[in-house]
């Protein structure tokens, strides 16, 4: 745990992927063609409390939905890349938009689209139950699943590497 500890220490950025990381996966279409996803409420005030600490938060996933947008917006979450069936592009536009580096980025995938991303940061993170293949390419794995607090593991894990956790949660005392 100390080596991802001190990975995590250099995070500046946390890149979440949607679909399976900050959902449970599931896409629910109505008649209308409308989307609707179930976010956690936990995942988001932990994303809010990360920002707050100084560390910004990234989305990049392969599909578009109005839901992640407004969701995102709500959240204060101003890096958002949608429509990406290609994540990397994204990823190198991002990382040289904030000026940082591999080993500064953290990013949170569930499936092998993921992995182009995740083979690069400083600390590639897999949900709990994410692909097989994707787990054995993580450097940790969330205790919680995809849309089930999996993001809220990742925020407090981070805080904790960067000792702003306590504080952080002492704000509410």
């Amino acid at each position: 745990m100390q080596d991802i500890h001190d990975k995590a220490r250099a995070v500046k950025l946390v890149i979440f992927d949607v679909d399976g990381v900050l959902t449970d996966g599931g896409l629910f279409l109505g008649d209308d063609g409308q989307e609707y996803k179930a976010f956690h409420s936990r995942d988001g005030h932990g994303m809010k409390m990360l920002q707050y600490t100084g560390v910004v938060i990234g989305i990049i996933t392969g599909r578009t939905s109005e839901v992640v947008r407004l969701r995102m917006e709500s959240l204060g979450v101003e890096y958002v890349y949608q429509g990406k069936l290609e994540k990397l592009p994204a990823y190198e536009e991002l990382k040289q938009k904030l000026g940082l580096s591999d080993d500064q980025i953290a990013y949170v995938g569930d499936d092998v689209v993921d992995l182009p991303i995740m083979r690069r940061v400083g600390l590639a993170i897999a949900v709990q139950d994410a692909h097989p293949f994707v787990v054995q390419h993580a450097h940790w794995q969330t205790p919680h699943g995809g849309g089930r607090g999996a993001a809220r593991d990742v925020c407090e894990m981070i805080m904790q590497a960067q000792d702003t956790l306590q504080s952080s949660l002492e704000h509410y005392l």
